[in-house]
């Protein structure tokens, strides 16, 4: 079966982006990069909520900017098969739709389809939903050497608790440590 995933950039106080909505502070270097890239190679399908989704619409049309010089990620990205949750978006772009049911009942009939690679789900409101319900195997946090002070965390509040299993961790040249966990079941 399928894995569902929960995989984002956090400051090590537990934030993905900083009380004035600023994620500057994750860009990769060639090194994370390159993991970022490894990654995205493992991802069937990719679950987003509207803001991300608007977030890297950017890559959508990449090519065109001349200042980029390796699209390497837009060349896996563009044709990665997206669903997108929103109340307020009508039309997506590229090789996205909008979701048609639930969450729940999206990644149900995601499970149950033949394919390969994970399930990854992107975008905190979202990855919050998923873990309520109990979806997510496992969480992967790119740990940044940064206190932001607030904004929006990684981990949604939740009344229960949760064991992990550790899987994986790896600490690169700039400091920046990916922690991988799998939910003890």
């Amino acid at each position: 079966m399928r894995s569902v995933t929960y995989s984002m950039s956090v400051s090590l106080d537990g934030y993905i982006v900083g009380p004035d909505g600023d994620f500057d502070w994750t860009a990769p270097d060639e090194e994370v990069f390159r993991f970022w890239i490894d990654e995205i190679q493992g991802v069937g399908v990719h679950l987003l909520g509207r803001r991300l989704y608007e977030t890297m619409l950017y890559w959508e049309t990449a090519d065109q900017d001349p200042s980029l010089d390796d699209l390497e990620w837009a060349a896996l990205w563009n044709p990665l098969p997206k669903v997108v949750f929103s109340t307020t978006l009508s039309a997506v772009q590229g090789h996205a739709r909008l979701a048609s049911g639930g969450l729940a009942e999206e990644i149900e009939r995601l499970r149950a389809e033949p394919g390969e690679g994970d399930i990854a789900i992107g975008g905190a409101t979202l990855a919050a939903e998923a873990a309520a319900l109990g979806l997510i195997d496992e969480y992967r946090a790119m740990v940044y050497p940064v206190l932001v002070g607030g904004g929006i965390p990684f981990f949604p509040q939740r009344e229960r608790r949760v064991d992990l299993e550790l899987v994986e961790t790896r600490t690169f040249s700039s400091r920046v440590v990916y922690l991988r966990y799998r939910v003890a079941r």
